[in-house]
């Protein structure tokens, strides 16, 4: 697919611009400053079982699974375009008020899109974003394109992994709503892995305070540790050693490496002693130390074993 867009436009993507492979892609404006641009899909029945979920959490969830592609890039969203495409009848009042808060908490503002009707719930959002300027970048304060932009292939052999948080909260609480939870003193010991399935959270601080960190490398665990944690070994073409998984109260191992949608980001970094001070100098949750990279582009291995094949995956034939 991409070649055959590449060959369409006729070039690939110049020097210090990310097309199509990473978490964002990065472009040139005409000004000649940096734009991130980002977009997801949300569809009932795939993403969000509106049996357990309201039409508020999958307006909610769509605003935070696209800019959570840009907290991966160490960027922060500015405005997006949300299109919506559902049945009649659909509460369109409910969808637009989780719309409306997920903007709220990740500070950007919606300024346009589009409406169709539908077979199911649809919600596609679009993402612009910037890369605010930092201490490290230059005299004048200024960052030039791709300066500092964290991506999936910049990590290198020795550099540290880390996490940003414990993982498998999302995939326990879909487990807790599907199996049904009748007891209050249960539901109550479980209300914050069901928060994590319905209400998940871009790690925008995270990725900005990683950027600005000197990281390396960074994505957002959207299909699982293990699948994405492969991801950037593949971009960057290195070998990963982890060393354990952290996993959520609540949870279990396969769903902190396979369950996937926590938004929890993984990062890569040369500078681990650095990377932590960070994350405490701007009040952040400190990021938990998981492996490293390795020189063996080939290797994938957890706790001396073979890393296993879990995570999400869209089948289509």
């Amino acid at each position: 697919m991409q070649a055959r867009f590449e060959a369409a436009a006729g070039r690939t993507a110049p020097p210090g611009e990310i097309w199509i492979g990473d978490d964002a892609a990065l472009v040139v404006d005409s000004g000649g400053g940096p734009l991130l641009l980002a977009t997801d899909l949300v569809v009932a029945g795939v993403h969000v079982d509106l049996d357990l979920c309201t039409v508020a959490d999958l307006g909610f969830k769509a605003v935070m699974v696209t800019v959570s592609d840009l907290a991966a890039m160490g960027a922060r969203p500015d405005h997006l375009l949300v299109s919506v495409a559902a049945p009649p009848g659909t509460d369109l009042d409910g969808l637009g008020a989780g719309v409306a808060e997920a903007t709220t908490a990740t500070g950007c503002v919606v300024v346009g899109g589009d409406l169709s009707t539908a077979p199911v719930v649809m919600v596609s959002v679009a993402a612009v974003g910037s890369i605010p300027p930092g201490p490290e970048v230059g005299g004048e304060n200024e960052i030039s394109p791709g300066q500092g932009v964290l991506s999936r292939s910049g990590a290198r052999a020795g550099d540290s992994l880390f996490v940003t948080g414990p993982l498998g909260s999302s995939s326990a609480g879909l487990r807790i709503l599907q199996a049904g939870v009748s007891d209050a003193e249960a539901a109550r010991g479980s209300s914050a892995l069901v928060q994590a399935h319905r209400r998940p959270v871009a790690r925008l601080a995270e990725g900005e305070t990683a950027r600005l960190a000197g990281a390396t490398a960074a994505i957002d665990i959207s299909d699982g540790l293990a699948a994405d944690v492969r991801h950037v070994a593949d971009a960057s073409g290195v070998g990963i050693a982890l060393d354990h998984v952290p996993v959520a109260m609540g949870a279990t191992e396969d769903e902190a490496l396979g369950g996937g949608e926590d938004y929890e980001l993984i990062l890569a970094t040369a500078d681990p002693d650095g990377l932590v001070a960070a994350f405490e100098s701007a009040g952040l949750r400190l990021p938990i130390l998981i492996g490293r990279c390795t020189e063996d582009p080939e290797q994938r291995m957890l706790a001396g074993s073979d890393l296993p094949q879990l995570g999400w995956r869209h089948l289509f034939g």
